[in-house]
């Protein structure tokens, strides 16, 4: 495989309604971690650290301009707990050029700057136990 830009990634997001939405052309940047936990597990017969993985886990951190008919009207009641299917698609074509996750979002902000910018900040992590992986 051979190397890429990030261009096109699209975005898709569930509203409360379980609604897709593609809002990738409201968000400027987007960060996905997919993390383990680790148990330290060094004998004391070691020059060297031992670990084990550990539960997955993932993040999503996206921001973005504030776009009242469509990402505001996505994460406007994010706080109500319940999890959203999210779909990050890679460019490229590959075989695993996407990840599907359900996530909790747990952060929306909108931001005025002096500038005058209206801008938004949304987060969300893993909600249901599913190892995150590209498909």
């Amino acid at each position: 495989m051979s190397k890429l830009t990030g261009i096109p990634l699209v975005v898709v997001v569930d509203d409360s309604a379980s609604v897709a939405k593609t809002i990738s052309n409201d968000i400027n940047s987007v960060t996905l971690n997919t993390s383990r936990g680790e148990q330290d597990v060094t004998g004391l017969d070691k020059s060297a650290m031992e670990r084990l993985l550990l539960l997955g886990d993932a993040e999503l951190a996206l921001n973005g301009v504030f776009n009242e008919a469509l990402s505001h009207r996505v994460f406007r009641d994010c706080g109500i707990g319940n999890p959203r299917e999210v779909t990050v698609t890679f460019p490229g074509g590959c075989a695993l050029d996407h990840m599907v996750l359900n996530l909790v979002f747990s952060s929306y902000i909108v931001s005025r700057g002096a500038d005058g910018a209206l801008t938004w900040t949304a987060s969300g992590k893993l909600a249901d136990g599913t190892v995150p992986t590209f498909v």
